[in-house]
């Protein structure tokens, strides 16, 4: 067959089913508009709502080179020759158009006559009672009847999760021939050696499975396959590994060159290589389509990864962050089709340099740690590392416990991950919440058939804030019913409707709903599925059946306030990218009627000159009154003039743009001011650190911004008059009493110093001794901890192998300092591990170094308890 490159090899398969008569749809976004998964795992992921029969495609036959994320094999990457994170699915589907019949001989025809696989090297598998696909095989493929094998629903039967879309399938397997063979005697295909690789899977999607496992036929039949552009990729280049194929080898030389480690001369060493190669292209990826390092969901995956290069880099002797170092090369391999690559460059570069900086600072500690905790098992002849352990490497080091595992896995020693878990509250507190997005996710389950039956709900509100509309459905607590009384709280659906449901970090519409029979509050407005919306409404009196005629109206004061936040999320957002630089993009945003919540990336902090600007230039915007243009066109006209689209927004063929001529234009669905002038006033109110490198920005717009204007000047003037100065000496006024309340502070505590320090000879008189260790315990009240540390200075002097903890009072709490001399330490005292034991007597916890030591408790009563059990632990730590 014909050498092709990796680049060919995804043009020549995309080229191909458009001759078939399929859209080459470019990839789409690695997060997905599903909730029941993190990542796009499979090419028909953003085709799902397609085969379910929920929404209608634009054509028949798609194709697509996706870009896809799995992690559920994360620590074989690198290990074997075939596992990704990152990787790309050739793809063709069919939607209710052909079946078996069409794309059985395609995929024979692409493999051996435009790829020049031999045909004699070639298998497939079918699912066991698949005689279908049997006889297109064998009778009109022509393939022999014992190179078609039958295998069981663990191979042969594909679904993209628990629920949703399934059916059986049929891979094409290649032989490559003996010097790929595990050896052994009955080694065939099905073996997991990679003499007979599995190529393509065809997947005949046929059926729902539900939550309880029940399988339902689809409205209509539909195609849906699989090809690793990897894989494919090798086999055509005649290499053993997918990391051997031009996809991958120029990162790895690149890794390779600025490490001076040569590959293919340590397992050791090219496994790290392959991780690094593997990860990086993860990492740019994910980042590129909007997701930021955080410590759970996507940027948990995202921080997991990063850390888990990073430290491979340490076994290659990279000491010194280098992952951005790799970017061009991937750059140079990828841009081409994956312009996103290009367009976020800074973002991905600053985000993996900012966060591989933080990792590195603790990566050398947290090593240090694990290897002595590692050491002292095997000393103790055990092979579990406790759940605390790890739990301090990921809570002050920040080793993701995968990577603790990892590690440990190396040294044969397993983790208590119980142990882990019990330490880890805030992970059930994520568990808490993943269940409740799959409770979402299985409630959208119970709306299809309402879409099904009736449509999505037309939106007319862009245009009218009144219109008469029919209900069509009435659900209570996601359950249909036929009517609702007076008093209960429903979801209505109507066939038309002026409520915005809330999208796009604007908040729903609220308003009435009446007729000669009812009257219902709205209360919010939202999508449940797709296009179909939910009026969360009370029946304030009456009753409502489906079917009735309602008169619907929108609350005008509040859209009115909502359109004013909204577009200043737009001018706003174009002030930061003037102000801060281009990187700017935004990650999120809260658009209500009294405030605005607007989330970017940025990496330092923002200075009050910056904000200054930021915010002038936003009310320059709303001062020129410009009216603001509102239209739709096709996505490469909005990108020809500049539009802003945002990774987690999915466009179709046609989008709206919000334009305000001469400043900015994105692409939008939200209600909008017809005019800048009507905005007011825009008023920053905070802008803060959310996250690594994440920021957010927090304002408000027209009546709320007056009203903040208001409060602010009536506090200057409140605090004015009690300092008995007027407003523009408040300032001046404000700074002297701090720096007399600060002179007297100082006064206060060197009093108390002198005073506690009168208690120094008595505390020397009624010193203990254990082992050769003097120790000396004090007891005071009201002392800081940085008095307690000089009174213990004073305390050292003049002796030798000395341990010294003093405690004090405040109300209820209590403060704790551990100090011990160099002779001290050498005997084997730790001012650390003692400090945090005695906080447990008083119900805190606290630590440090081998010689000084810092702690705080809640229980004040029981200080002198603690105290008196130093002595008893010291005796225990020194083993006398």
């Amino acid at each position: 067959m014909k050498r092709r490159s990796g680049r060919e090899l995804r043009e020549f398969f995309l080229s191909y089913f458009e001759q078939k008569g399929h859209k080459r749809y470019p990839s789409f976004s690695l997060v997905p508009d599903d909730p029941s998964l993190l990542f796009t795992i499979a090419g028909m992921v953003p085709f799902k709502p397609y085969f379910l029969g929920l929404k209608q495609p634009d054509v028949p036959r798609a194709t697509t080179s996706q870009k896809c994320l799995r992690t559920n094999d994360i620590e074989n990457v690198g290990r074997t020759s075939r596992h990704h994170t990152f990787f790309e699915m050739l793809g063709n589907f069919s939607f209710g158009d052909y079946f078996k019949e069409s794309v059985i001989p395609w995929a024979w025809e692409f493999l051996t006559k435009e790829i020049g696989f031999l045909p004699e090297r070639m298998y497939v598998t079918i699912y066991l009672d698949d005689d279908e696909a049997f006889d297109i095989w064998h009778k009109t493929v022509g393939l022999p009847e014992d190179r078609i094998v039958r295998m069981g629903e663990k191979d042969n039967f594909w679904a993209a999760g628990p629920v949703g879309p399934c059916g059986p399938c049929s891979e094409l397997i290649y032989d490559q021939g003996p010097e790929f063979s595990c050896g052994k005697p009955d080694c065939f295909v099905g073996c997991d050696c990679d003499r007979y690789l599995e190529i393509w899977n065809l997947v005949f999607m046929q059926y729902n499975r539900d939550e309880a496992g029940n399988l339902t036929p689809l409205p209509r039949k539909n195609i849906d396959t699989g090809m690793g552009l990897e894989r494919l990729a090798s086999v055509v280049q005649g290499v053993r590994s997918d990391f051997e194929t031009d996809l991958f080898m120029p990162m790895i030389n690149k890794i390779s060159n600025i490490s001076g480690v040569e590959y293919a001369m340590n397992k050791q060493h090219d496994m790290a290589m392959r991780v690094i190669a593997d990860h990086v292209r993860a990492l740019a990826f994910m980042i590129a389509d909007g997701v930021l390092p955080s410590n759970e969901g996507r940027g948990y995956v995202l921080r997991r990864l990063l850390r888990r290069a990073s430290r491979y880099g340490r076994l290659l002797g990279l000491e010194r962050p280098f992952l951005v170092d790799l970017l061009p090369t991937l750059v140079e391999l990828m841009a081409d089709p994956y312009k996103e690559l290009v367009e976020n460059i800074n973002v991905i570069e600053s985000v993996i340099n900012l966060e591989e900086k933080k990792f590195s600072r603790t990566l050398d500690q947290g090593s240090a740690l694990i290897e002595e905790e590692i050491s002292r098992l095997k000393k103790e002849g055990k092979d579990v590392l406790p759940g605390e352990t790890a739990f301090v490497l990921y809570d002050t080091y920040g080793f993701p416990l995968e990577l603790t595992e990892e590690i440990c896995q190396e040294h044969g020693i397993k983790v208590d991950r119980d142990g882990f878990i019990e330490c880890m509250e805030h992970q059930r507190e994520m568990a808490r919440a993943a269940s409740k997005q799959l409770s979402s996710a299985t409630k959208k389950e119970s709306y299809s058939s309402l879409l099904s039956k009736c449509g999505g709900s037309e939106f007319v509100g862009y245009e009218l804030n009144e219109v008469r509309a029919k209900v069509v459905a009435i659900f209570k607590e996601s359950q249909e019913v036929y009517e609702a009384q007076e008093g209960e709280e429903v979801e209505i659906f109507l066939d038309k409707t002026p409520f915005y449901a809330e999208r796009g970090g604007q908040v729903g519409d609220r308003g009435w709903m009446e007729s000669s029979s009812c009257k219902l509050e709205v209360l919010d407005t939202y999508f449940v599925l797709e296009t179909l919306v939910a009026h969360k409404a009370k029946v304030r009196s009456g009753y409502v059946a489906i079917g009735d005629e309602v008169d619907t109206r929108v609350d005008v004061t509040r859209r009115n306030a909502i359109r004013r936040h909204h577009t200043s999320t737009h001018i706003i957002h174009e002030a930061l990218a003037r102000v801060l630089g281009p990187h700017v993009r935004q990650a999120g945003s809260y658009v209500a009627p009294d405030y605005l919540r607007f989330d970017f990336n940025h990496f330092d902090p923002i200075t009050r000159e910056q904000l200054t600007a930021i915010e002038r230039i936003a009310n320059e915007v709303v001062q020129a009154n410009i009216k603001v243009n509102i239209f739709e066109t096709t996505m490469d006209e909005a990108k020809r003039i500049g539009a802003k689209a945002f990774f987690d927004e999915k466009y179709g063929e046609r989008v709206r743009v919000i334009q305000i001529p001469g400043y900015c234009a994105e692409l939008c669905g939200g209600l909008h001011v017809n005019a800048t002038g009507e905005i007011g006033t825009i008023k920053i109110v905070k802008d803060e650190s959310i996250g690594s490198g994440l920021r957010r920005i927090t304002a408000l717009a027209g009546m709320p911004a007056v009203s903040h204007h208001q409060e602010l000047q009536f506090l200057a003037e409140d605090l004015a008059s009690m300092c008995s100065v007027d407003v523009k000496s408040l300032k001046e006024k404000l700074a002297s009493t701090l720096v007399e309340l600060k002179n007297l502070k100082v006064e206060l505590q060197g009093a108390k110093l002198k005073l506690a320090l009168h208690q120094c000879e008595k505390i020397t008189s009624q010193r203990q001794v254990v082992g050769d260790v003097t120790v000396l315990l004090g007891k005071f009240e009201d002392l800081e901890p940085e008095t307690l540390r000089q009174v213990g200075d004073h305390l050292k002097r003049g002796l030798n192998k000395v341990l010294i903890v003093l405690g004090s009072t405040y109300g209820e709490k209590v403060s704790l300092v551990a100090m011990a001399d160099e002779e001290a330490v050498k005997r084997g005292v730790h001012a650390g591990k003692l400090i945090n034991k005695i906080a447990a007597v008083v119900g805190g916890g606290g630590g440090g170094r081998e010689n000084v030591a810092q702690a705080g408790g809640k229980d004040a009563s029981r200080l002198e308890d603690a105290l008196n059990s130093v002595p008893r632990i010291l005796q225990e730590m020194l083993g006398v």
